[in-house]
């Protein structure tokens, strides 16, 4: 594995005796070349479990384990400055995730002028090279992040993330503030990217279709654990665990006819509150499959089939 948490734990204090349990005892790792697809509603601890993995939140408990070397617990800023060249991130909004104040040539070359010193003109061929790899061109070096649609600006933080030549690409759902004929478009972009370079990705998102597309393996994860892990065509093809099945059929057909013959169960109600979780399956309270046992005993993840686990008590 290139990175591999185990038993990673992310916990936020509210006072008076309450914690919320972002991430709970999460064992996931990703190997060189291979992207891992992360997906599930808001609130179920995607990003909290990436940026966490990272460094960019302190662990609560559990192992980082990257090149066979523990990340530390608590990050110093020569932890960082010794990582981003090795781990990126790609963020969520483009819109805040670059500096109004800065050009773009300024903006993708930051993370190398940080790195290795020098000045902006002797990195303006790399900065050139990489606006160009993703699409842009080099009459918009001297542009500001206002001037641009929100997926040039989403094309913009892929160059400046990737003109360190990290080993790993943590991507905090990439798509979900933009337009979906863009989307699209930043999808086959990184699936290209990923082709070529031969990066390593975290592809976190709620879309199980698009995740499918550019995902080796997927991982679906409720209220901070883990449900289902698979290779990504079993996990969306042959979901094991109700709530997959039920992500699953959220997601609309483009064929009218067959989407009004369907008959999956749609998923109803809101995530439960993570603060001060009680014993049993996270998602017996949603479940149409709910047994007695179920609310009492936790369950865990266990082999479905090849290289398929899923954690519930019904398998």
């Amino acid at each position: 594995m290139l990175i591999e948490a185990r038993k990673l734990r992310k916990y936020f204090n509210l006072g008076h005796g309450k914690q919320v349990h972002a991430v709970d005892d999460v064992s996931l790792g990703i190997g060189e070349h291979e992207v891992l697809g992360l997906v599930g509603e808001s609130g179920s601890g995607k990003t909290t479990f990436g940026k966490t993995l990272i460094g960019l939140y302190d662990k609560s408990g559990g192992q980082v384990i990257f090149r066979d070397r523990e990340l530390p617990r608590h990050y110093q800023t020569e932890d960082y400055k010794r990582q981003a060249g090795q781990i990126q991130m790609i963020f969520q909004d483009p819109y805040s995730s670059l500096n109004p104040r800065m050009t773009i040539q300024e903006i993708i070359a930051e993370g190398l002028l940080i790195r290795s010193g020098g000045n902006l003109s002797s990195v303006r061929d790399k900065v050139v090279y990489w606006l160009e790899r993703v699409g842009l061109h080099s009459d918009h070096l001297s542009r500001y992040p206002h001037e641009f649609s929100g997926g040039q600006r989403q094309r913009v933080g892929i160059a400046r993330a990737l003109i360190v030549e990290p080993q790993l690409l943590i991507c905090d759902e990439p798509i979900s503030a933009l337009d979906v004929s863009v989307q699209a478009q930043v999808v086959k972009l990184l699936a290209e990217l990923k082709q070529s370079l031969g990066l390593a990705m975290l592809f976190i998102a709620h879309d199980l279709s698009m995740v499918r597309y550019v995902s080796d393996r997927m991982a679906v994860m409720y209220l901070g654990s883990l449900v289902e892990v698979g290779p990504a065509d079993a996990v969306y093809f042959t979901p094991r665990h109700p709530y997959t099945r039920m992500l699953v059929s959220s997601n609309p057909q483009p064929d009218p006819l067959h989407e009004r013959a369907r008959t999956d169960v749609i998923l109803s109600g809101e995530i439960p509150s993570p603060v001060n979780l009680q014993p049993g399956c996270r998602f017996a309270g949603r479940c149409p499959l709910v047994e007695p046992h179920c609310r009492q005993q936790t369950p865990v993840l266990r082999t479905v089939a090849d290289n398929h686990q899923a954690a519930c008590h019904l398998l």
